[in-house]
């Protein structure tokens, strides 16, 4: 059954820990999951056993997938979704790729926002570890406490009270979209996923 891999996992990644250590482990495990764009990964109700089972994946099934795990060791959370510019100064973009990220729509950058003694952290498990050379922000070391780096520069924060609220959110957003930037997006994907593959095989870039 999906939900007992899940839960499986769950238990795998915590067994033995205390409430901040299970909470560091499980996005430890999570943030070393390799990003990559699978848009069919973008469904809540398929996305945290996707990415389980693909061994990839984007902010959007990584935090579905943390959010299911935060729920599961009693922490309070919400969804926060971060627009934001793809065409970021910091990432090593080759030129392909910069003159792709231009032609594209705002991103709709999902992380989590859990409640830890009455403060809202942000929690952002966005960058696999082999990606900073690439000039992506990797939260290496994150202590349980404190708030993790955004994995993008935002523009607007917007926090989501439900699941449902984020979902109808990125279907929203999306209508806005231009014909061109909805061709850009669609060829965007492979483009990227095929570069941040050859940054975690190359020594250096």
């Amino acid at each position: 059954m999906p939900k007992d891999i899940i839960l499986n996992k769950f238990i795998e990644w915590t067994a033995g820990l205390g409430p901040k250590e299970a909470r560091i482990s499980v996005y430890n495990h999570v943030r070393d999951i390799p990003y990559a764009i699978v848009p069919e990964l973008r469904d809540p109700s398929t996305g945290p056993l996707g990415i389980l089972k693909l061994g990839e994946g984007s902010c959007v099934p990584k935090h579905f997938l943390l959010g299911m795990f935060f729920e599961k060791l009693n922490i309070p959370f919400k969804y926060a979704t971060y627009l934001f510019s793809w065409d970021d100064p910091q990432v090593r973009y080759p030129p392909e790729l910069r003159q792709a990220v231009k032609l594209l729509p705002l991103g709709t950058h999902l992380a989590c926002r859990i409640n830890l003694d009455g403060r809202w952290v942000l929690v952002d498990a966005t960058w696999d570890f082999k990606l900073k050379k690439a000039g992506f922000p990797v939260n290496e070391n994150w202590d349980g406490t404190s708030s993790t780096k955004n994995a993008v520069t935002p523009i607007k924060e917007i926090i989501h009270d439900t699941l449902e609220d984020r979902v109808r959110f990125a279907a929203e957003h999306k209508k806005s979209w231009t014909q061109e930037q909805a061709r850009a997006h669609e060829k965007f994907p492979a483009l990227l996923n095929a570069w941040l593959e050859l940054c975690r095989k190359e020594d250096r870039l």
